[in-house]
């Protein structure tokens, strides 16, 4: 084997970390998410804007994750489809309640930490 074949492998043939999963990508897509918003609360007297990004990027991935359960091929048994597409409808009218200064992110906070503990796999603890 010749040194630049060599070079290459041992500068392109790392081991790429295993492939993640859809459900630990989801996960940290609601971590990320989750955080954005609790931090953009705590700032929203002093940096709006945050706060409707947040809301904004939130409800983008509600929108994703909807849209994924809606398609018919989609593994997920049918009352966990039903009810994590409620949980999209629930997310976008309270994003347009909190945008319009008459609720908090609270709730939407609580639904993200659920379902990440349901992707967790520690749907009941608390």
């Amino acid at each position: 084997m010749s040194t630049a074949v060599s070079n290459a492998r041992a500068a392109y043939g790392r081991r790429e970390a295993p492939a993640r999963t859809p459900r630990a990508h989801e996960y940290d897509l609601l971590a990320r998410c989750t955080q954005k918003l609790s931090m953009a609360w705590m700032r929203r007297k002093e940096d709006f804007p945050m706060l409707a990004t947040a809301l904004t990027e939130n409800l983008q991935l509600w929108s994703a994750l909807a849209a994924d359960v809606a398609e018919k091929g989609n593994g997920l048994p049918p009352p966990l489809r039903a009810q994590l597409f409620y949980l999209y409808e629930f997310t976008a009218g309270h994003t347009r309640s909190v945008l319009d200064s008459r609720a908090s992110v609270e709730v939407l906070i609580d639904i993200n930490t659920a379902v990440m503990r349901g992707l967790r796999g520690d749907g009941g603890a608390s």
